[in-house]
C-alpha cells in the first residue's frame, strides 16, 4: 500500500518578504516557506504541499493577523477567479515588490556586473487597461467551499448547477467562474458575455462541457482599441445556423458600438483558435490601433499588446535605450506583428523583423505599408533556424539587435548566434526577468549590461515586463 502522507501545517508564521510568481515566504529555523494566499505581514497558518529539507511550499489556510499593507479588493471576484493575484496591496507595493523582483532575479541568477536598476514605470490607469479579454462558457461551474456545503445541506443539487460564463479558476482546467464585473476592460464587455450567457440559458442552448466535449456556445473574445473600435469574436463548438444568426443579430442590436462581429466554429478539443478561421458576419474583420503617430491593424488572431498606453511606455524605453542615429540596420528578433520594429523604425537605416507565427508577419507587412515605412522587411520562421550566418550576409550586418522572446527566453542557439554576428547594441524586451537573466548571463561572454528598465504592463498581477540594454565590450 502507498504511505499516506503526513498533514503539516505550520502555525502562526510571520510573512517576512514577496518570493515570486505571486507567492511569499517566511523562515521557520532555516527553512525557508514559500507561501500562497498571503502578503507579507500577515501571520498566518500554512498547510504545506511540498516540505524539503531547506525549503517548503503550501497555502495559507487561516490568517491571524492581517497585513498593515493590505487594502481591501475593489472585485468580488479576487482569490477565486486567479486573474488579479495583488489586488489585496496598494499600487505602490505592488510596484515595489516588481521592482524587487526585477532586483532579485538579475543579481541572483545572472550573476554579472550590473548598473542601478532604473525605478519602475507603473500605469497612469490600473484598472479597465486591457484592450482584449477571453471568456469561457462552460457547464462546469465552479462553487467555493461555503456555498457548496450550504448547497448540499439543503439538498438544492449542487452537482446540477447552471454553467458558468467567466474564467478558468486558477489550477481547474474544467471549472469557470462566474464573473458578475470584471474590472480589466471598459464596459460593455460585461454587458456583452452576459447577453450572450442569458441568450444560450433561454433558448436551451448548452454550454460547452471540456471533458465531455459536447455543448455549443464556447468562448468569447473582445478587442476594444483608443481609435473606439470594438471587435467581438463568440465561439461555437458547431454550426446552429438559425441559433447563431440570432444571437449575433441580438448583439448587433442592443451593442451598436460593436465595429466587428465574428463567429468561429471550433469542433476540437481545445480552446485554441490560431488555426481556426474567424468568420466575418458585420464589419470589415479586424480593428484599427495606434501607437503615437502609428497606426496597426489588428485581425482576430494577432497578437498585440494588451495594454495599449503601457505598450506605448515600454516602447519608447526600448526606442530610446537602442540609440537610434539612422545610420543603423535594426534586427527586430520575435517581432510579432512588428509594433516594436516599426516603432523603432523612424531613427533605423534599415529594419528586419524574424517572427514564427506567419499570420503575425502578414500583419507586420501590412502593418508597415499602412504606416508607409518602405525600409522595414519580415520574415516568418522560428527564430533559430532563419537567423543563421547567410541570413546576416544577405541581409546585412546587425547594428542593433531588439530580442523580445516569450516567457521560457531565447534558444541557447539563437545566444551564441548573437555573439557570433557582435552587434554593438542588443536592447532585451522580456516579460520573465528569470530567463531574461539566466540569458544575461551567457550574453555577459561579449556584452555589459548598461542600462536597465522595469516596466509595469500589468497592474494587480504578479507579472513584470523589463527591458535590458546592453553594448558589446570593446
Amino acid at each position: 500500500m502507498r504511505k499516506q502522507k503526513k498533514t503539516i501545517v505550520l502555525e502562526k508564521l510571520l510573512v517576512q518578504d514577496y518570493a515570486a510568481e505571486g507567492k511569499s515566504l517566511a523562515r521557520v529555523e532555516g527553512k525557508v516557506v514559500f507561501i500562497e494566499g498571503a502578503v507579507p505581514g500577515d501571520i498566518v497558518d500554512v498547510l504545506l504541499t511540498k516540505n524539503k529539507s531547506d525549503w517548503a511550499e503550501g497555502y495559507t489556510v487561516k490568517i491571524h493577523e492581517l497585513s498593515a499593507d493590505r487594502v481591501i479588493p475593489f472585485c468580488e471576484h479576487f482569490g477565486v477567479c486567479g486573474g488579479c493575484q495583488w489586488q489585496m496591496l496598494p499600487y505602490e507595493k505592488q510596484l515595489f515588490y516588481k521592482q524587487k523582483q526585477v532586483s532579485d532575479n538579475l543579481t541572483r541568477i545572472a550573476k554579472i556586473e550590473l548598473p542601478a536598476i532604473a525605478p519602475i514605470i507603473g500605469a497612469d490607469q490600473t484598472e479597465q487597461y486591457r484592450n482584449k479579454m477571453e471568456y469561457t462558457f462552460a457547464t462546469r461551474k465552479y462553487i467555493p467551499t461555503e456555498e457548496f456545503r450550504r448547497l448540499k445541506a439543503a439538498g438544492e443539487g449542487f452537482e446540477n448547477q447552471p454553467g458558468a460564463a467567466g474564467f478558468h479558476v486558477r489550477g481547474f482546467f474544467d471549472k469557470v467562474v462566474e464573473i458578475d464585473t470584471c474590472h480589466l476592460q471598459s464596459e460593455p464587455t460585461n454587458e456583452i458575455r452576459k447577453t450572450i450567457a442569458a441568450f444560450a440559458i433561454e433558448n436551451g442552448l448548452p454550454f460547452y462541457d471540456i471533458k465531455k466535449h459536447e455543448g455549443w456556445i464556447r468562448n468569447l473574445l473582445i478587442r476594444n482599441s483608443t481609435t473606439g473600435e470594438l471587435m467581438v469574436n463568440v465561439v461555437m463548438a458547431y454550426e446552429d445556423e438559425a441559433a447563431r444568426t440570432r444571437l449575433l443579430d441580438l448583439l448587433l442590436q442592443k451593442f451598436p458600438q460593436i465595429t466587428t462581429l465574428l463567429y468561429t466554429i471550433n469542433s476540437k478539443n481545445n480552446d485554441s483558435l490560431q488555426d481556426q478561421t474567424p468568420l466575418i458576419y458585420h464589419g470589415k474583420g479586424y480593428i484599427m490601433e495606434k501607437l503615437e503617430d502609428l497606426q496597426f491593424k489588428i485581425s482576430p488572431k494577432s497578437f498585440f499588446q494588451t495594454n495599449t498606453k503601457q505598450a506605448e511606455k515600454l516602447y519608447a524605453v526600448t526606442r530610446e535605450f537602442a540609440e537610434l542615429d539612422g545610420t543603423q540596420l535594426v534586427y527586430d528578433l520575435y517581432c510579432g506583428t512588428g509594433s516594436i520594429g516599426l516603432f523603432v523604425s523612424k531613427g533605423a537605416k534599415k529594419l528586419v523583423g524574424v517572427e514564427m507565427v506567419a499570420d503575425a508577419i502578414e500583419d507586420a507587412k501590412e502593418n508597415a505599408a499602412l504606416n508607409q515605412v518602405e525600409h522595414a522587411s519580415f520574415f516568418a520562421g522560428d527564430v533559430i533556424d532563419i537567423c543563421d550566418d547567410a541570413f546576416f550576409a544577405e541581409h546585412g550586418k546587425a547594428d542593433v539587435v531588439i530580442t523580445d522572446p516569450p516567457r521560457a527566453g531565447m534558444h541557447e542557439k539563437l545566444i551564441k548566434k548573437l555573439l557570433e554576428i557582435a552587434a554593438p547594441v542588443v536592447v532585451y524586451v522580456s516579460c520573465n526577468p528569470a530567463t531574461q537573466a539566466r540569458d544575461l548571463g551567457l550574453l555577459s561572454e561579449k556584452y555589459r549590461v548598461t542600462r536597465i528598465q522595469p516596466v509595469d504592463m500589468f497592474p494587480h498581477t504578479l507579472h513584470i515586463e523589463n527591458v535590458v540594454q546592453l553594448k558589446l565590450i570593446q
